[in-house]
This record gives C-alpha cells, sequence and structure tokens, in this order.
C-alpha cells in the first residue's frame, strides 16, 4: 500500500514533464499508474479475504505515537476497487476529452493522479490524523481541479465555495478525531473500532458521542448533504473528467465511506441515527426535486447525486447487517452508473457544444451506441432489473422494510420507508428527464449537430456500462466481497440476517415497493410539464446557496466594520493593543493564582560583577532608543540593547547563544539601515500629553509583568528539567559535544526545519513586497556598465569639487587600473572608499572560510548552521557595502530563491533518506573512518541538515540584501536626475569625466 502511494504521487509529481513530451496522450501514461494498482489490488483477495486483512505500518514519530498506519480489509479493498478501477478509466477518457492546445495539462493530469492517490490512502489508513491528512489533501486537490478553468469567474467561485464548506467541516472533524483518539488512549482505528463498546458506555461517553458528532459533521460537508448540498451542483464547473470521478466516484464518497467505517462501532451512539436518518432523507428528497428543475443535463445529474449521497447515507449508518450489504452494493453500483453518466454528458457536450435539454434534439439519431451507453447507466440509476441499480435497490427496500415494520421497528421507521420510496420515485423521473433531455426528439427544436464519436472516446463510459450489467446479472462477487463487511454487525442488538445480493428475491414487498417506484416515476415523467407548472409556483423559501452568499457576505460586512476600528494605520494604536493584552492577560493569571514568590532570587551574580555593566548598558541603550529624534539613532540604540544581551549569554557560560545573538543583531541592524533609506531621517509624528503618559504606563507594565511572568514560570517547575540530559543525549546520540547545535540539528531537528521553512517564506515575503512581480533573482554582471556611473549624485556640494578631489576621482574610476573589487569601479567617486575596498578584498574570504569552519566545527564547539550562515551573510553584506549591487552580483552569482530552495530540499533530504534505510525521519547516523593527513574522522549525519541551515540563511541574506539594498538602489538611481546644465558650466570637467566614462563602458561593451 505504501509502494503503490509512493509510486501515485511520484508520477504525479513528473506528469507535467510526461504531457510536455506527449501532449494530451501523456493521460494514457498516467492512467497505467492506477490500472496497475487495481491490477495488485485484484492479486491481494485472497489475503484479504482469507487472512484478516493486510496492515502496513511503518513508524514515523514515536515518542508522539504518530506512524504510517495502513489497513487493507474488505471496506477499504471494495472501496479501493471503486477508487483505482474508475481513476483509470476516466484518466484514459481524459486523453480524448482534451485538447493539446488546453492551458496546463501536466498541471490537470498530475493533480487527478495526485486525487487518486490521496483518496486511496484515505481509504487504506489506519490511524486517525493519517486518515485526516488525506481527507484534506482530497479538500486541496478538489479546490484546485474544480477551478481549472482560471479566467472563468464560475470556476473560481465554485472551487472556493466548495473549499470553505469542507474545510470548515474537516476542521469539526478534527476536532472530533483528536478527542476519539484521546478518549481511546489510542490513534488506531481497528483499535478503537474493538473497543467502541466500552468507549460508549464508559466514564468518557459524553466525551465520545461529541467526537462522533463531530466527525459525522465532516462526512455531511464532504458528502453534500443537506443544508450543504449546495457546493456539489456548483462544482459543476469543473471539466466533465473532474465531476465524473470527484463528484460521482472518489470524493464525496468519502463521507460515506467514514459512515461506513464507523457504523460497526458507534451507530447505536445517541445523535447517530438522527443525523443519519434525518440529514440522508432530506438530502434525498431535496436532490430529486430540484433535479427535476434543471435544463442543463449535467446538473439534473448533480442534483441527482446529491440525492443518491443521501440515501447513501441513510443505508451505510443504519448500522444493521441487511442495510450494510444493501449500502455497498448501492455505492458500487452508484458508482458505475453515474461516473458512466457523466462520462456521456462531457461526449456531448464536446461533440454539440451545448448541454441544455431545450436546445437538444436527435442526439441518439446521431449516435445509437453513445444512447445505448447511456440509457443503460440510466436505467441503472433509475433501478431497472436486470441492472446493478435494480439489484442494489432491491435489497435497500428489503432492509428499510425490515427496519420499518418490524416487531421492534422504531417510531419513524415506517416514515422513513415512505421517505426513501418517494426519494426513489423522483430517482426514477429525473433519470427519464435525463434520457428525454439528452437524446429524444423535441418537436419545434432543430436537430442539434453532433460530430461524429471515435471509438477511444466512448470505451470509458462503455465499460462502466457493460460492468453495469455485469454486476446486474451475475452479483454473487460483489456479494461475497461485501459479506464479510455486513458480518461485522451481527453481533448488535438489531441483528437480522444480513441475506445476500441477487437479481430475484421472489414477490416480496420490496418489490412491490420497486412496482410503485416505477409507476409513479414514470407518472411523473409524463406528465412533467405539470410537475414543472406545479414546482414553479413553490417559491425558494430556503436556498442552501443562497444561505452560503448571505452567510459569507456578512462575515465580509462584520470583517470590515472590525478592521477599520482597528486597522487605523497607527503604529503607536497597534503596540498599545498588542502589548496591553500581553500584559494584561498574564498579570490577571499571576494576581488570580495568587502564588507566593519562588525562593533564591537575586538580581546580580555575585560571581560575575560584569553583568552589571552589561544590564547597564542594555538599559541605556533602551532609553536612548526612546529619547531618540533620528530613526539611525533609535535603530544602532536598540542594536545596543542586543550586543548587551549577546555579552550576558558569554557571561553566563553561553558561547553558542553569545556568538548568534551578535551575529543577529548585526545583520538585523544592516537590514533595518538599508529599509530606512526610503524613510525620513528624523521620527516626526511623535505623541506627546496624555498619549506620552499612557505609553509610558502601558512600556513599563509590560516589562514589569514579564519580569514577574519569567520568575513565576522558572520557579514553577516540579519535575526534573529534561535539559539535564541533553549534554549526555547530545553526546551519546548525537555524537556531538555541543548541545546547543545538536539540539537544533537533531534531538530537535522538527522544530528547526520549520524555523528555517519560516526564514524562507519571510524572504519571500519581503522580496514580495519589494519586487511585486518576480522575485528579482536575474543576476546582474557590471561588465557593461560604465565606470563611475552607479549612484552618482546630482546635486553633489559645488564647495566639496575642488580639482584635487576629480583629480583623485579620475585615477580612482580609471579602469585599466587592477581593481580591489571586481565591480568597484562602477560606483561614483563620491561614493566610493579605498580603505572600505582594500579591508573588504582582505578580510571577504577570510570570512567565508571562517563561515565554512563554524558550520563544521559546529556540532562540537561554538557555532554551527545558522551562525555560519550569519558569517557568509555579512560577508556579502560587507562585499555591498563596498562595491554596490553589482559587486553583490560578482559575489554571489546564484539567486537567492535557489539557495533557499537548496537548503530546505537538503534539510529535508537528511529527514527523508533515513527512512529508506530503515530508520526513523530525521534519525542521525555516526560514521566513523580514518583519512591520510587527516586521520581518525568522526562524522554525523546530522550536519547535512545544518549544512542546509547553511544554505538557507545565506540565501535569507542574500535576499534581504537583494530586496532592501540593491532593488532600493536601482530604484534611487533611476530617479536620478543628468548633471545640471549650470553645474556642467561651472565645472566642465564633470562633464567631460562623465562623456569618458560612458565612452569607456561603450568599449567595454
Amino acid at each position: 500500500m505504501i509502494t503503490v502511494l509512493a509510486i501515485t504521487f511520484v508520477a504525479a509529481t513528473v506528469a507535467p514533464l510526461i504531457f510536455s513530451k506527449l501532449g494530451r496522450n501523456a493521460f494514457y501514461a498516467l492512467a497505467a499508474v492506477p490500472a496497475g494498482a487495481f491490477i495488485w489490488l485484484i492479486f491481494q483477495h485472497e489475503a484479504v479475504y482469507s487472512g484478516g486483512g493486510i496492515e502496513e505500518i511503518l513508524p514515523w514519530i514515536p515518542s508522539l505515537k504518530l506512524e504510517l498506519a495502513f489497513r487493507m480489509d474488505p471496506l477499504a479493498w471494495v472501496m479501493s476497487l471503486l477508487i483505482l478501477g474508475v481513476g483509470s478509466l476516466v484518466l484514459v477518457y481524459c486523453a480524448r476529452y482534451f485538447k493539446n492546445k488546453d492551458a496546463d495539462l501536466g498541471g490537470f493530469g498530475a493533480q487527478l493522479l495526485a486525487f487518486a492517490g490521496a483518496m486511496f490512502g484515505l481509504v487504506t489508513s489506519d490511524d486517525l490524523l493519517m486518515l485526516f491528512i488525506f481527507w484534506e489533501l482530497t479538500t486541496i486537490l478538489s479546490y484546485l481541479l474544480i477551478g481549472y478553468a482560471r479566467t472563468r469567474l464560475a470556476a473560481r467561485r465554485s472551487a472556493l465555495q466548495a473549499l470553505m464548506v469542507t474545510t470548515a467541516g474537516g476542521l469539526a472533524m478534527l476536532v472530533g478525531l483528536i478527542i476519539m483518539g484521546q478518549a481511546a488512549g489510542t490513534y488506531r482505528i481497528s483499535a478503537i473500532l474493538d473497543q467502541a463498546g466500552t468507549l460508549m458506555s464508559g466514564p468518557m461517553q459524553g466525551a465520545v458521542t461529541a467526537a462522533v458528532v463531530l466527525i459525522l459533521a465532516g462526512a455531511v460537508t464532504k458528502s453534500a448533504l443537506v443544508p450543504f448540498h449546495f457546493w456539489l451542483p456548483g462544482a459543476m464547473a469543473a471539466p466533465t473528467p473532474v465531476s465524473a470521478y470527484l463528484h460521482a466516484a472518489a470524493m464525496v464518497k468519502a463521507g460515506i465511506y467514514i459512515v461506513a467505517r464507523l457504523a460497526p462501532g458507534f451507530s447505536t451512539s445517541e445523535f447517530w441515527l438522527p443525523v443519519v436518518l434525518g440529514l440522508g432523507l432530506a438530502t434525498m428528497l431535496v436532490g430529486g426535486y430540484r433535479a427535476l428543475r434543471q435544463t442543463d443535463i449535467k446538473l439534473i445529474l448533480a442534483y441527482g447525486t446529491v440525492s443518491q449521497l443521501g440515501f447513501l447515507t441513510m443505508v451505510v449508518g443504519l448500522g444493521r447487517p441487511d442495510a450494510a450489504l444493501a449500502g455497498l452494493g448501492l455505492l458500487l453500483a452508484h458508482g458505475l452508473f453515474k461516473a458512466a453518466l457523466f462520462l456521456v454528458v462531457g461526449i456531448i457536450d464536446h461533440q454539440s457544444g451545448t448541454r441544455d435539454i431545450r436546445k437538444l434534439s436527435g442526439v441518439f439519431r446521431s449516435s445509437r451506441a453513445l444512447g445505448v451507453v447511456a440509457g443503460i447507466a440510466a436505467a441503472s440509476m433509475a433501478g431497472v432489473p436486470p441492472l446493478a441499480g435494480f439489484v442494489a435497490k432491491e435489497s435497500v427496500f428489503e432492509a428499510f422494510v425490515h427496519y420499518g415494520t418490524g416487531d421492534d421497528a422504531p417510531v419513524w421507521g415506517v416514515w422513513i420507508l415512505i421517505g426513501l420510496v418517494i426519494g426513489s420515485i423522483l430517482t426514477f423521473a429525473y433519470s427519464a428527464r435525463f434520457m428525454w433531455g439528452a437524446f429524444a426528439v423535441k418537436p419545434g427544436v432543430e436537430p442539434t449537430p453532433f460530430k461524429p464519436i471515435k471509438p477511444a472516446f466512448l470505451a470509458a463510459p462503455a465499460i462502466l456500462s457493460l460492468l453495469t450489467i455485469t454486476y446486474g446479472v451475475w452479483p454473487a462477487p460483489v456479494d461475497t466481497w461485501i459479506q464479510p463487511y455486513a458480518a461485522l454487525f451481527a453481533d448488535g442488538p438489531d441483528a437480522v440476517d444480513a441475506g445476500h445480493l441477487a437479481l430475484w428475491h421472489g414477490i416480496t414487498p420490496a418489490l412491490g415497493l420497486t412496482a410503485i417506484t416505477f409507476a409513479a416515476g414514470a407518472a411523473m415523467f409524463y406528465g412533467r410539464n405539470l410537475v414543472s407548472r406545479a414546482q414553479s409556483l413553490v417559491p425558494d423559501w430556503v436556498d442552501g446557496d443562497r444561505a452560503y452568499q448571505h452567510t459569507i457576505g456578512a462575515l465580509d460586512d462584520i470583517a470590515v466594520w472590525v478592521t477599520g476600528r482597528t486597522q487605523r494605520g497607527s503604529l503607536y494604536f497597534y503596540l498599545a493593543v498588542i502589548l496591553t493584552v500581553a500584559f494584561a492577560v498574564p498579570a490577571t493569571a499571576l494576581i488570580v493564582a495568587s502564588k507566593p514568590l519562588p525562593g533564591g532570587i537575586y538580581f546580580i551574580d555575585p560571581n560575575s560583577p560584569l553583568q552589571l555593566v552589561a544590564g547597564a548598558g542594555i538599559v541605556v541603550g533602551a532609553l536612548a532608543a526612546v529619547r531618540a529624534n533620528k530613526r539611525f539613532l533609535a535603530v544602532l540604540m536598540v542594536s545596543v540593547t542586543g550586543y548587551g544581551i549577546a555579552l550576558m549569554f558569554a557571561l553566563q557560560g553561553a558561547p553558542d547563544l553569545a556568538l548568534t545573538q551578535m551575529l543577529v543583531e548585526t545583520i538585523v541592524l544592516v537590514a533595518f539601515v538599508l529599509a530606512m533609506r526610503s524613510l525620513p531621517a528624523e521620527l516626526r509624528d511623535r505623541t506627546g500629553g496624555r498619549l506620552r503618559v499612557i505609553r509610558v504606563i502601558i512600556g513599563a507594565a509590560f516589562g514589569i509583568t514579564m519580569i514577574f511572568v519569567a520568575i513565576y514560570a522558572m520557579g514553577a517547575r516540579v519535575a526534573t528539567p529534561i535539559s539535564l540530559e541533553f549534554p549526555r543525549l547530545a553526546y551519546e546520540g548525537g555524537g556531538g559535544l555541543n548541545v546547543v547545535n545538536v539540539t537544533l540539528v537533531d534531538i530537535r531537528a522538527w522544530d528547526t526545519f520549520g524555523e528555517i521553512s519560516v526564514l524562507a517564506i519571510a524572504a519571500t515575503g519581503v522580496a514580495s513586497l519589494i519586487f511585486v512581480r518576480s522575485r528579482g533573482d536575474r543576476i546582474k554582471t557590471s561588465e557593461a556598465v560604465p565606470a563611475g556611473s552607479v549612484g552618482r549624485r546630482t546635486g553633489v556640494d559645488r564647495d566639496s569639487r575642488d580639482g584635487a578631489t576629480l583629480a583623485v576621482a579620475r585615477k580612482f574610476t580609471d579602469v585599466t587600473r587592477d581593481a580591489w573589487l571586481v565591480a568597484g569601479r562602477t560606483l561614483a567617486p563620491e561614493r566610493r572608499s579605498i580603505i572600505f575596498e582594500v579591508v573588504t578584498r582582505l578580510i571577504f574570504h577570510s570570512m567565508i572560510i571562517f563561515s565554512i569552519y563554524l558550520l563544521l566545527a559546529g556540532h562540537n564547539l561554538p557555532g554551527g548552521g545558522f551562525a555560519g550562515g550569519l558569517t557568509a551573510g555579512l560577508a556579502l553584506t560587507i562585499r555591498y557595502l563596498a562595491g554596490g549591487r553589482f559587486e553583490l552580483s560578482e559575489a554571489a552569482t546564484i539567486s537567492a530563491g535557489t539557495l533557499l530552495g537548496t537548503g530546505l530540499a537538503t534539510a529535508a533530504a537528511s529527514g527523508v533518506v533515513p527512512l529508506f534505510l530503515g530508520g526513523q525521519v530525521f534519525q542521525s547516523a555516526i560514521i566513523e573512518f580514518w583519512l591520510p593527513v587527516f586521520g581518525d574522522v568522526k562524522f554525523v549525519t546530522s550536519t547535512i541538515f545544518d549544512i542546509g541551515v547553511y544554505i538557507v540563511v545565506v540565501g535569507l541574506a542574500l535576499d534581504v540584501l537583494r530586496s532592501l539594498g540593491a532593488e532600493i538602489d536601482e530604484h534611487f538611481e533611476g530617479k536620478s536626475m543628468p548633471l545640471a546644465e549650470e553645474d556642467a558650466a561651472e565645472h566642465p570637467e564633470l562633464a567631460h569625466e562623465a562623456a569618458e566614462s560612458a565612452a569607456l563602458g561603450k568599449g567595454n561593451a
């Protein structure tokens, strides 16, 4: 199962490449993946049905009880048949449905194949959290597939609507899954179902009942039950293959699957039947009623799907053996006939250009083969013998006759049965409406132009219709597949004989109900004009889609109101709100708790009196930052506080933290200074008077509260700190003496991976704000740039332009001389510093070597990938400050985005590779070997993770320099004006110099 998933997702990843080579025929290559998995599934039948199922468990994070647990039992096997079989046929169909010129076929094919993998993972997951991950994957992929036509407003709106509704239900389900897992003490689904009876009657009964309701909420939204049924017809904006697969055979069945999976253990829960039967019946009736009002044949099927989903929910959720057998039988039948009908609709739309029953006429005469295929599928949907729909529906009627009229039948049982019959009548009527609307000759309507259909285009729906006939005539195999699942209900309080799926059960009440269904359904079809007029008289008091739009509109209005009163454009207001909440909540908790101060508090370490000096520096820096009237001075004073904290770390014996703090403070200072060039130098609009007093109170209150929060937090420990074990764990498990670095790259590697991911996202955010359209990763060289042309100031102070200065400048910009920096000559003379360039030339390479030393030595000595990356970033910063933006391009010829991606990929690879070697994610290995000259070497594989951190940090520094430095430089230079005429007249040597530089630049170019 894990192999099937891996192959499916790998194939989805490379799908765009396959499409670039094969065009739309690449769909055949993709179809081979689920087809191969389908063949593998057939060969697993013996193991699933004779050995109690197949289990595959791969430990993931044992300490958190997370594992990749998969289980193939009869229910998962039957669902997988539908998912893989129909998925392969839909992909084959796509090869003829789409054209080579259609946009983004590679992305579409990849998403459709990945969806098949996600559905397979969902039905085979034996872990609640894994199930939820695949559940949300189907949600995201369905959003992308529904919105395939990105230029169409209806497609984007429908995709977003489906995403909002199913995600809301998914979040509710997540809460229920967590409650269920915590109550059961395990997240393994099979183990939870084994102890379901104990959970339902034990001390956690209330929590379990709530969990069941929340899980059902997810199923209700996913399977489009009332009142969330509206998103499914809206999703018909998707291409027809998407509708055939997601909305007939796969995605919407996920909710049905959850109900079927939990029913053996929790169908006796207090709210189970009211939710399942009540919402299921309402959905069946509403969907059938709305289907009769549609004039688009695709919408007829969409509302019919809504109706059938309600029907399926009722049957699989009833919690009886006969209903379980009938429910899975109907689920398979529905997948076959509904997928076939959607594919037929796609052919009609593709060949005629319309789906409107008011325009379609005589299609059957144009393509009798298509009409036969559609007729078989529609007849199965209506429950006509000898097709699969009839076999399954007979079993459903039989189950509900026993449920509604038996000796222990509930009060509502007979009403549920009546509702099922009415819903089935509507099903027969809209099935007939579909066939009449799509294929009949309509008086007064011109015959619809219809292009011939190629056999390859008709193959997929034809195979599905053939399977529908086979299932109906020979239901024994399907009955054999489902019986083990139905047997799970044999010990329940309402246990009855499950019976068998069969084409003929004799003269039974169920057969009588079928006859009533046919007669009433046919009457409704033939009286369709009367039915239509009656429906037109019924006002739409309740409309799910309209209610959704009103809800979203109300949320938008509330958001606008809240935003207008909170997002006022005042930084002082924002900080006041944040800091007030930040001190008010903890302070209230401290006061309410009334805990005494812990003992052993001291403010100055008597063994380190230098702390007093460092503390005084921090206080002075903070006060100076508050009192500063210029931005640069304020930022500089803030950095003083940071350097003071670094000194504190050093004095307390934490050189790693001190080094990192110092490097971070330095590069942040550079970033602030670069960004402030776009702001006025002076700090204006200072608040005063009463507002200043409020600011002082808030600031002081926040600082004092945080002091006491820290004191109480440190004194509240009751257990032995786990950090005491870190030195031993670092050396024995991580193979290093530097506890800090080993913790980052080994013991808590997941945290670090999350942090570097955030760094990459933050760098991308900064770049997007500056570059807007692209990341700005184009690498600019200095070869064609005229000497002295970058950063020329037009308003140079005349008093400073004496002949000696200009002479030195001309010599300094002479391109024939050896340059200290590669692109230093591009800077204007007044922007250059010979001392700075010489120093940069001398220390740059040493800094790079030192950064690599910090990276490699960090496992045992102060340093590590983060500190090394910051050092390399500072080296690039010095090159940029000394030589300008072209010097930065010469120093780093690779894009920042590439560095960030490479770093993340390296770190991720270091975590994934151990899985393929039988280890755990991010597990380290210690490799000892001998090398000439170096001697004995002890290499820890977590160093590879540290290399990824190093690359990410260098990429972040480069992104900041290019965004806040080079790009803003170029923006300012674009605003520069040519040398003023009066300046040229007064100083002709400047004009001569500019012309000379331009000539030299052209010559170099």
